[in-house]
């Protein structure tokens, strides 16, 4: 094997990187060809490393690739998300989602945005307590982006509401039975209790700030441009919550509900089992293979594995007893990448591979996890607060808790 000097590797890139052109973020095909290059390179020094072959100059390599792969993966999957984004808009012109834009109501609230002027088409979502709903067609904006932003949303089940709080009742399934003889007694056998689980939505604000003079002279969409700065708050405070929130006026995170947390023993039917990852501070072939066998096949169909980005290099150099490597990227465009065939959903929030970590899901997120929305976003228009500065005021009240423990397994990183 040819070395090289430990300074000139330093600024060295992966080969599959260096001799391929730098794919066009707006080319998805390109980025996918890409990333499928490194991953063979990744393999081929990789096996070296397994074999004893390598030195640290190669062992440094195949981390550099590991690293490499997996920025590739999320500037792909960003470049997916904004192309189907434009594609949308293009296409929908002043139709948003399935409900045809009002011109009349719209331009009333952007001169509501402006100088707090309101007309009689204002009063389409005028609310009780006197706040102003934003346009139904810029709700369902910020409410498409919330689902393409929040990978928990965006899989999980969503229930939207009209009151306060949404309850469910579940049984504990604990129903009696015996084999009895054709003339022997029938006593009575246990009858199944129900409990009842809550889903109290909390509340999420937004209160940007706005000069009146800029109101006045801007000439930008200013429904586009705040929907924008809301919806992508909004969505990392949801994102934060739906994984660890402790429901403190807030949601209650789906972490908070494995075996040992602190909702533990919330939900009747138990906790989210378990399994550890068979080493300290990272994972085992033979973990993974028993974390997918503990979820029963009839609630397998629509498995995926939710991690961090930064996990998904700690899997990627695991192989199967044939010598195959778990971790394949991604098929075509639109289609994630995978682990043992399973697709691999990226959540920023979810804690990454270190000792005591809870460092993968894998299961139906959406028979797990109920996110409960209370219809709409409110927008008040508050000039008088802090003059000369106009306020709008955003709210959103959205809750969230496991619906059904079951369908999902959790991975720790332990021995």
């Amino acid at each position: 094997m040819k070395h090289i000097a430990p300074g000139a590797f330093a600024l060295a890139r992966p080969r599959a990187i260096l001799t391929m052109p730098r794919a066009d973020v707006s080319n998805p095909a390109a980025m996918l060809a890409e990333i499928k290059s490194a991953f063979e390179e990744f393999k081929t020094a990789n096996e070296q490393n397994l074999k004893g072959k390598a030195d640290v100059i190669v062992a440094e390599k195949v981390d550099r690739i590991n690293a490499a792969l997996s920025t590739m993966e999320g500037n792909f999957q960003k470049a997916v998300d904004d192309l189907n984004a434009k594609v949308a808009a293009a296409g929908t012109g002043n139709i948003i989602g399935d409900i045809p834009g009002d011109p009349e109501y719209t331009a009333a609230f952007k001169a509501h945005m402006r100088k707090g002027d309101v007309s009689a088409a204002m009063t389409k979502g005028t609310a009780e307590d006197g706040g102003y709903l934003a346009p139904v067609e810029w709700d369902r904006t910020i409410t498409g982006r919330l689902k393409r932003i929040s990978a928990i949303r965006a899989n999980a089940r969503v229930q939207s509401i009209t009151g306060a709080g949404f309850k469910k009742l579940f049984t504990d399934r604990a129903v009696g039975s015996g084999w009895v003889g054709e003339t022997a007694s029938r006593p009575a056998t246990s009858t199944p209790q129900f409990g009842q689980l809550d889903f109290i939505p909390g509340e999420i604000y937004a209160n940007p700030a706005i000069s009146q003079q800029m109101l006045d002279d801007a000439a930008i969409d200013l429904e586009v441009w705040l929907s924008d700065e809301v919806d992508t708050e909004f969505s990392r405070q949801e994102g934060i919550a739906f994984v660890g929130g402790d429901g403190v006026n807030k949601p209650n995170g789906i972490l908070t509900y494995v075996t040992g947390a602190a909702n533990a023993a919330k939900h009747p039917w138990g906790a989210i089992q378990v399994q550890n990852s068979g080493a300290a501070a990272g994972v085992t072939l033979d973990a993974m293979i028993d974390l997918i066998a503990s979820l029963p096949e009839e609630l397998s169909q629509n498995a995926k594995f939710f991690m961090n980005r930064l996990s998904v290099a700690s899997y990627r150099k695991i192989k199967d007893s044939n010598g195959n490597y778990i971790w394949q990227p991604s098929p075509a465009v639109g289609q994630p990448s995978t682990l043992f065939e399973a697709p691999i959903v990226q959540v920023p929030d979810m804690p990454v591979v270190a000792a005591g970590n809870i460092a993968a899901l894998y299961g139906d997120m959406e028979a797990t996890y109920l996110v409960v929305d209370r219809v709409g976003i409110r927008v008040l228009r508050d000039p008088y607060t802090n003059k000369p500065f106009v306020h709008f005021y955003t709210t959103k009240r959205v809750g969230g808790g496991v619906y059904n423990p079951e369908p999902m397994r959790a991975l720790k990183i332990s021995v």
